[in-house]
């Protein structure tokens, strides 16, 4: 029996549903998929959850039309200014210092961060393991096999409000549907971009949404940093209303069409036209969008400095999102950052469902799949093969699905929330 996944982003502006699955050959492909204009969501959040309720509906009914197929679980991304992220360490004192450590024992100390004192409106999203010290051994990966009296356990914790990931729930339940797992957003198009290469010697991934912009550092294979930036794209179709009276509407298209991060001189006697009455010259134009692309540059290299990563960064950036395919998006990512720039797009994945999803707009959406599947397998795994909570079966029997290659989600624990347990 194959297994396949269905995945909802629901971003700021656009909510896209999918159903995919990962062939034997290890790449990923698209039954079906389908995308609808957001509303509800403001940077990242639900505000409206009939909204969002009504619009999940129609997903789940266009999914299943597309497909042919039945499901009742979903997978989704995360994201919103509610969370943070902060590093802490935990350490246990051996009862015996010649026994060698066990498996046991670290995913002990791992769970001990759960207990990390936060606010009362809050829960941990995930712990992902950085290093770990034995006695004065420090930087240690794997301490599975090693002697030692004190263990200690380095973690980069995120944190989410508690409402709204019990909004998700509750969105969902009011679609007769239950979630498989939550996965920060940024985290998804990090896994829809990325090379394996690109994990080891450094990178960081930044998606630039309609609402928010998420960061995720990589190094050694490690997720290091992640961040999410309270502005997106939608800020700059914002201030192009604002800076020229113009309805949001043909804020945005104009944006779109005409829009660049730089003025073009050639194009300077040529004026935009906004309605019957205004136009704008392109040269203006770009100095409204350059403005606020240069506040959210400024957003990414504050996090990434904080991160202190910033010299580990071999890979560069990498930009993705629908708010970096603006017309010489790199050219001014490449003046304001100074490192290493390219846009990332979604590779690995094939569609069956006529929409073209290699495109930087659906990284998050297409990294749902990718991360969703991984953790399925991680389920199927521990499980010894058992039937897993894999949410959608075809109506008749196929070829059994096979796991390829190893995925970050290998020996995690399952659950609601996603536990970064072994990487």
């Amino acid at each position: 029996m194959k297994n396949y996944i269905a995945a909802i982003d629901l971003g700021t502006t656009k909510i896209v549903a999918l159903i995919g699955e990962k062939t034997e050959s290890g790449h990923y492909r698209i039954v079906a998929s389908c995308e609808f204009k957001s509303a509800g969501i403001v940077r990242g959040e639900i505000e409206n959850l009939q909204d969002i309720t009504v619009l999940i509906k129609k997903s789940v009914s266009e999914l299943k039309k597309a497909s042919e197929l039945e499901f009742s679980e979903v997978y989704v991304g995360i994201t919103g200014q509610h969370i943070r992220c902060l590093c802490e360490s935990v350490t246990e004192l051996r009862n015996d210092e010649t026994l060698l450590i066990t498996q046991e024992e670290i995913d002990a100390l791992k769970q001990k961060m759960y207990s990390l004192q936060k606010e009362s409106n809050e829960e941990i999203i995930h712990v992902i393991p950085q290093s770990y010290s034995v006695d004065d051994k420090m930087e240690i990966r794997k301490p599975v096999g090693m002697r030692g009296r004190e263990l200690t356990g380095n973690y980069h914790i995120v944190i989410g409000k508690t409402a709204a990931i019990n909004d998700i729930k509750q969105c969902l339940q009011s679609s007769n549907l239950k979630l498989s797992g939550l996965i920060l957003q940024p985290v998804a198009s990090a896994a829809a971009v990325l090379t394996d290469n690109d994990r080891e010697i450094g990178v960081a991934v930044v998606d630039i949404g309609g609402g928010t912009t998420g960061l995720v550092i990589y190094h050694d294979n490690i997720i290091r940093h992640a961040a999410l930036i309270p502005f997106g794209g939608n800020n700059v179709t914002a201030d192009i209303k604002e800076g020229c009276g113009i309805p949001e509407k043909t804020a945005e298209s104009i944006k779109i069409q005409r829009g660049s991060c730089f003025g073009d001189a050639s194009s300077n006697n040529t004026y935009i036209p906004l309605n019957e009455k205004k136009e704008i010259s392109p040269k203006d134009l770009s100095e409204i969008i350059n403005a606020r692309m240069n506040e959210i540059f400024g957003g990414i290299m504050f996090e990434i400095e904080q991160s202190g990563f910033a010299d580990k960064l071999n890979a560069g950036i990498i930009f993705t999102g629908g708010g970096s395919m603006l017309k010489n998006f790199t050219e001014l990512a490449e003046s304001r950052i100074g490192m290493r720039i390219r846009i990332g797009e979604p590779v690995d994945i094939g569609s069956d469902s006529g929409q073209e999803l290699d495109q930087p707009l659906y990284s998050t959406a297409a990294g749902l799949i990718i991360e969703g599947m991984a953790h399925a397998d991680s389920i199927q795994k521990e499980s010894l093969k058992e039937e897993t909570p894999v949410i959608v079966k075809p109506p008749v029997q196929g070829g059994k699905h096979k796991k390829q290659g190893k995925s970050i989600w290998d020996g995690f624990k399952t659950g609601i929330l996603f536990d970064y347990d072994k990487v």
